[in-house]
């Protein structure tokens, strides 16, 4: 069963959104996960990624001091704090395990993020 993404809205340059990603199963406590976005026309990208246990979360250059990725695990839930939006976050946003776990690969719908100017 693929993660449900939820959370995502138009919202306007410099807003804030959380987007949430529930997972089903057992696994979810011992993946690193990680959020990945893709906006029209362009490949997917990886966006920001949390550790088993939520220790170590990386972003990529364009989010970082931006975004927050965390986790809880109780819940089975991943979250993506998103601040200070800007046009170019425009995408549909996607949560999958991080590449080298077993569960990578089965995607969801994602959630539309639309920032207007």
């Amino acid at each position: 069963v693929p993660p449900v993404e939820s959370g995502g809205a138009l919202v306007q340059v410099g807003g804030s959104l959380r987007l949430s990603c529930v997972v089903s199963g057992s696994t979810f406590r011992i993946s690193a996960m990680s959020w990945y976005r893709q906006a029209p026309g362009k490949q997917r990208e990886l966006v920001a990624a949390i550790s088993e246990g939520g220790g170590a979360t990386n972003y990529v250059d364009s989010v970082k001091g931006r975004f927050t990725i965390s986790r809880d695990d109780a819940k089975n839930t991943m979250y993506l704090q998103m601040d200070s939006l800007k046009p170019e976050d425009t995408a549909v946003y996607y949560c999958n395990p991080a590449p080298h776990e077993p569960g990578f690969g089965s995607w969801g719908q994602g959630t539309q993020v639309t920032v207007s100017s």
